[in-house]
């Protein structure tokens, strides 16, 4: 899951985005109006974190320029104001959810991920391929009733491979959705972490490799 996160306090925003890391989210960041809705136009984020005091472009012009252009994106408004009006306001130019500050993170994280779950509604929360266990909502996999201690990548790619439910998906298609902005598209990354979670699900192999084309999970 790729988060987007527009929030102009650099102190918030890097303990943000290090605890949605930590919980296995792929985090882009920006401190500025413009900079964030460049960034929110040019890549498929799954849920964009939109904070509503913006220097260069207020938040609000943002979010309703990215509902103008069709964003597949949720996005999630903060906002230093409580009060009723702030929240009709902020929804009413196109946000799908509205969290004042100050916020528990984990009520932050819980938003995104019912965001994220929303805005793809043919996919239910968890995820069974054979013995193959994905909770999404949870951020945990299991195999034949055993746990798997995946890092935050290795849960992503299971999570996109489990999702597209036999559909052979491209390397690049797993950087775009799993990485950041800093990956580098040329690298093996992608084939190291299918390495890894090969060995990580155990026999027999649940991930098959399709030549020019990509990785899906083995038909039962």
């Amino acid at each position: 899951m790729r988060i987007l996160l527009i929030e102009d306090d650099t102190e918030l925003s890097d303990a943000v985005a290090t605890g949605l890391r930590r919980r296995r989210f792929a985090v882009d960041t920006a401190w500025d109006g413009i900079s964030g809705l460049e960034r929110a136009e040019l890549n498929d984020y799954d849920v964009v974190v939109l904070d509503r005091d913006l220097p260069g472009l207020h938040g609000d012009e943002v979010c309703a320029r990215l509902v103008a252009r069709g964003t597949r994106s949720g996005i999630l408004m903060l906002t230093a104001a409580d009060r009723p009006r702030d929240l009709v306001d902020g929804l009413s130019i196109g946000a799908d959810d509205y969290l004042p500050k100050p916020f528990d993170f984990a009520v932050l994280a819980a938003r995104i991920g019912a965001l994220a779950r929303r805005r793809q509604p043919t996919l239910p929360p968890v995820l069974t391929a054979g013995d193959l266990v994905v909770d999404t909502a949870r951020r945990r996999a299991t195999r034949g009733g055993v746990p798997l201690l995946l890092t935050p990548k290795e849960f992503g790619v299971l999570e996109l491979l489990a999702s597209a439910q036999g559909r052979t998906m491209s390397a690049e298609e797993l950087i775009e959705r799993v990485w950041d902005e800093n990956a580098d598209p040329f690298t093996n990354a992608v084939k190291i972490t299918i390495s890894r979670l090969r060995g990580k699900l155990g026999q027999p192999d649940l991930i098959e490799t399709i030549a020019k084309s990509g990785y899906r999970i083995r038909s039962s």
